[in-house]
């Protein structure tokens, strides 16, 4: 049994990483993200204003990760979530603990790819949404979401196919 979680920010390809990882060694992927988004249209909010939304409203931030972390104690798993390797590590959970890393640049043309828009609204959409998460996350579980040090592998994604990254992350399971 094993169980993966996979962190970035937005726009690192931490989605795409994850389902071909699902793809490969076909085990049941799980998508934090797609909840919060959920949430965010129940309160009829975008992203950014239901992120501004639970820097006062801590308990949709506890219910999310509550939900989280049932699923990785559950095990043969990929979970991908800003805060799925944290969650892992506070509560002593074995699993492979990856963080998908890109530059500022890659991550907002990615974010275009994907969204579409206007290049320097995407960009503040991004960076405000970034510094929005690191202050909860400071606020309410005291994380320093810089802080690569309990990841098993901290992998930069700007010049590497997710394909590449895959077999990465099949090498350090082999292991």
């Amino acid at each position: 049994m094993v169980t993966i979680t996979i962190s970035g920010l937005p726009g690192s390809g931490k989605t795409t990483v994850a389902k071909l990882l699902e793809e490969k060694l076909k085990i049941k992927y799980v998508y934090s993200g797609d909840l919060f988004r959920t949430m965010a249209k129940q309160h009829h909010m975008s992203l950014e204003e239901f992120g501004k939304f639970c820097e006062n409203n801590q308990e949709i931030d506890k219910e999310l990760d509550t939900n989280q972390l049932k699923i990785i104690r559950k095990g043969n798993v990929i979970v991908e979530g800003r805060l799925a390797g944290w969650l892992a590590y506070q509560n002593k959970v074995p699993a492979l603990k990856i963080l998908i890393a890109a530059d500022q640049d890659t991550r907002v043309r990615r974010i275009m790819k994907r969204e579409e828009g206007n290049i320097a609204q995407r960009k503040q959409e991004m960076l405000t949404r970034e510094k929005s998460e690191a202050k909860r996350y400071k606020t309410y579980y005291k994380i320093d979401i810089t802080d690569t040090s309990i990841y098993d592998l901290v992998i930069d994604s700007a010049q590497k196919t997710p394909a590449e990254i895959v077999d990465i992350i099949i090498e350090k399971l082999r292991k």
